[in-house]
């Protein structure tokens, strides 16, 4: 299949004057006002019919309207008008409170200096706060009755879809205020997007339909105040990702077809995969990519490289099979050499700084010591002799799955410590594995001031170990780890 193309679409995002070229209505004919809305007896909208599987728990990537982007489709490339506005389903009823909502809830206070649009975009996204999975489910409805074209580039199932749009949401608001890295999350979004088959003509339609979504759930704090903030921040974020996706294209396909050359089960439900992508594959130890198969299409997920660059070109991953995951467990117990998935770009920056000496202390739970042995082999091929902890935690002996490998590392190299932490079952032994959860191992060694930190694993774990190394002197600024926003939110 020929790679998608995506056409940049020229600037115009920055200031009034072309604040609302996306989008074609102006303010008075933007998307319907709360009072204006049918269906207010509280019926649910429309919605795609989801499978049975229920929810995933793997990380969820982003699919096409998973980020704020309408897109600004001016200059050279033409002016994209929207079709006719097409009936507005009723809408949602009450829904029980999503693990969206839940997130929500953690205060984001503005900065002292916040902008006025910064101030009325967190302001709507206060109010809605309450009832965000209402939020999200009546912009899907509008999306798909509107624009049921659409819906081909979606998973199947929605279940787990209907969170993502407003993690990623809320991420690109929290960073309205900060160019640099609201520049940096969309164009990472931006290039994913590719993957997808998204182009420049597909984000007014999300536009107008997240715009709708907010004026019907926002009844006391939107207003055409509110309205023309989020459309210049909507238009700024489009306008970037669109821009970094045509960058992308013109270096990178969409996606790399990789087969599947070596299958070894480590344990019932721990799989490491070899690959064979079709084309060169640039990336760094310590990142990841996303990976989609052909048994569940449309439907990515994240996954770390277990290995630096290799010179034959191949790459691995540790999969481990969790309940109702769709790509975990096809990959570790359908996938078989020959099968050909395939991987979106590299993501992350959770890499090695080599113009320093600063000792390495890493934290690897799970499968997440994947990355940590990538991280191993590209120090040991710079060739310098820096102190390397690394902690590896698990629930038992029986878990520590790459056990074995990390020991001949370590073994191999006399500046490289492995210490097993074992959260249950007996401990000690051949392996001197210490008893207890990862972080809690880590503040009884030390001290780690003059280290450089990188942690991987679950996202519980990756939250208690950052804890637990600002608790004993490790700088913030030195801690490294996959942005929990971007593999629940923005990872492909």
């Amino acid at each position: 299949m020929d790679a998608p193309t995506t056409a940049s679409a020229g600037n115009g995002a920055d200031g009034d004057s072309g604040a609302w070229s996306w989008f074609t209505p102006s303010p008075a004919k933007s998307p319907e006002r709360p009072a204006e809305s049918p269906g207010r007896s509280g019926e649910s909208p429309e919605r795609p019919a989801e499978s049975p599987a229920g929810h995933d728990p793997e990380p969820p990537p982003v699919t096409p309207a998973a980020g704020p982007a309408p897109a600004h489709t001016g200059g050279a490339h033409g002016t994209a008008t929207l079709p006719p506005r097409r009936a507005v389903p009723p809408a949602a009823g009450p829904a029980p409170e999503s693990a969206l909502e839940a997130s929500l809830r953690t205060p984001h206070p503005a900065a002292p200096e916040a902008s006025a649009d910064a101030l009325l975009i967190r302001r709507t996204m206060a109010e809605i706060e309450p009832v965000a999975d209402q939020v999200t489910s009546y912009f899907y409805a509008l999306l798909f009755v509107r624009y049921p074209e659409l819906r081909q580039l979606f998973p199947v199932s929605m279940d787990e879809q209907r969170d993502r749009l407003f993690k990623a949401l809320l991420t690109a608001a929290q960073r309205v205020d900060d160019a640099a890295s609201l520049t940096e999350f969309l164009a990472h979004l931006g290039r994913g997007h590719r993957k997808y088959g998204t182009q420049p003509e597909h984000y007014p339609a999300v536009g107008e339909c997240l715009l709708g979504a907010l004026a019907r759930h926002a009844t006391f704090s939107w207003d055409d105040q509110a309205e023309a903030a989020w459309i210049r921040a909507y238009t700024k974020i489009s306008q970037t990702m669109i821009d970094a996706a045509a960058e992308d294209e013109a270096t990178a396909p969409a996606w790399w077809d990789a087969e599947v050359v070596a299958h070894e089960l480590r344990t019932s439900d721990i799989a490491v995969v070899t690959v064979r992508p079709d084309q060169p594959y640039p990336f760094l130890a310590g990142q990841y990519t996303s990976v989609e198969t052909p048994w569940w299409p449309r439907v990515w997920r994240h996954y770390s490289f277990a290995a630096a660059p290799r010179s034959d070109g191949l790459l691995s991953f540790h999969v481990k099979a969790v309940p109702a995951g769709w790509v975990s467990g096809a990959l570790v117990h359908r996938a078989r050499p020959g099968d050909v998935i395939r991987l979106g770009p590299p993501g992350g920056s959770m890499t090695v700084d080599h113009t320093t000496d600063n000792g390495l202390l890493c934290l690897g739970g799970g499968t997440g010591i994947a990355p940590i042995k990538a991280l191993v082999e590209d120090v040991a091929e710079h060739g310098r002799r820096r102190p390397m902890e690394v902690f590896y935690g698990a629930r038992s002996d029986h878990d520590l799955y790459d056990i074995d490998t990390m020991l001949r590392l370590e073994h191999a190299h006399p500046w490289l410590s492995v210490r097993p932490v074992i959260s249950s079952g007996p401990t000690g032994g051949a392996l001197r594995s210490i008893s207890g959860q990862l972080p809690d191992a880590v503040r009884e060694y030390g001290p780690w001031g003059e280290y450089d930190a990188y942690l991987s694993g679950p996202p519980g774990m990756i939250r208690n170990g950052v804890d637990a190394l600002v608790g004993v002197g490790v700088p913030s600024d030195r801690i490294r780890h996959d942005a929990l926003e971007e593999l629940v939110a923005a990872g492909e």
